[in-house]
């Protein structure tokens, strides 16, 4: 998946702009997003404070740590199965 060229902390920023009185408009041009990116993020982050966001991105990685561990034990699992049924 592509990332994005702003962090999370730097979109609610900008959102934060956009309610304090700029349109949309005017942040996307600022920023050099598109206004599809402007409210799309203002669909996914509006509404959210930059806590919100760094406890998000803390689970976030912790999350995909654990998907890896399980990947890997099932793996060592799977050989291991296999091993066994070729010396039976």
């Amino acid at each position: 998946m592509r990332r994005s060229r702003f962090r999370d902390e730097q979109i609610i920023g900008i959102l934060k702009q956009h309610q304090a009185s700029l349109s949309a408009q005017e942040l996307c041009r600022k920023y050099g997003a598109s206004d599809a990116t402007c409210y799309k993020w203002r669909s996914k982050y509006g509404g959210r404070h930059l806590t919100d966001a760094r406890k998000l991105k803390t689970l976030e990685d912790e999350n995909q740590r654990l998907k890896n561990l399980l990947a890997e034990s099932m793996l060592d699992a799977a050989t291991l199965k296999e091993m066994l049924r070729k010396n039976f």
